[in-house]
């Protein structure tokens, strides 16, 4: 019975290291198509009819371009570290020359930097714009640890749908993305812009290789306890 055991445990281990193996050809997969985006030229950040396609994050990291001009409310800080150290991203609403809305992180302020709390309360750049970006997914709900609290202005993630109605924007207005600015798109010193992490861990070779591992060990153990059985059997007089 032991020995079932151990033999239907050593199938386990095998069935999962098959699927950080599958794991491990999609992350090299994803790694390979953010790369290519990442450095594409620029491309029409994608409108009302691309969304669905946009917001099922089959465009993340795709290189987009945006013409229009900020509106003219303060920008909505939102808690998050860069390479930079811990901070605040800084989200201003872009109306594209098309029509929608495009929430844009201009980029980090530190969050000891003078007047950083004040920094919320300054003003979009005015006029038309042009800049390009990095287009990323929604996020929703708040934070790993603590959630939005709209109310009191206090942000941990970047919920594009809360965020919009708290400026009174027409949620069908509003792109289910934001774009990550450039760092050429920078107007100042401060925001930081262009900091978008790109590194995806990738530890799916080594998880398949520890449970190919396991099953081996299983596989082991299960012929040392069904020696004895085995070699009573051979043993025995025919």
């Amino acid at each position: 019975m032991l020995a079932t055991l151990v033999l239907g445990l050593s199938v386990g281990f095998v069935l999962l290291g098959n699927w950080q193996v599958r794991r491990l050809h999609w992350k090299l997969g994803l790694i390979h198509d953010v790369a290519t985006r990442v450095h594409a030229p620029p491309v029409a950040a994608p409108g009302p009819a691309q969304w669905k396609e946009a917001a099922s994050g089959r465009l993340d990291y795709l290189h987009v371009r945006l013409h229009g001009h900020f509106l003219g409310a303060a920008p909505t800080l939102v808690h998050g570290t860069s390479a930079l150290g811990y901070g605040y991203w800084v989200m201003a609403p872009l109306r594209t020359d098309r029509g929608f809305i495009v929430m844009v992180n201009r980029g980090y302020v530190p969050a000891d930097l003078p007047g950083t709390p004040a920094f919320g309360q300054g003003a979009s750049p005015t006029g038309e714009v042009t800049l390009t970006g990095l287009l990323r997914p929604d996020e929703p709900g708040g934070g790993l640890l603590r959630r939005n609290r709209p109310s009191a202005g206090q942000w941990y993630s970047r919920d594009l749908a809360a965020i919009a109605a708290t400026r009174g924007l027409a949620a069908n207005e509003v792109a289910p993305y934001f774009v990550d600015a450039d760092a050429d798109s920078a107007t100042g010193h401060w925001p930081a812009a262009g900091l978008t992490p790109i590194h995806f861990p990738n530890h799916h070779l080594g998880y398949a290789i520890t449970w190919y591992l396991m099953a081996l060990g299983a596989m082991a153990a299960a012929v040392l306890l069904l020696r004895p059985q085995l070699a009573a059997r051979w043993l025995s007089p025919g």
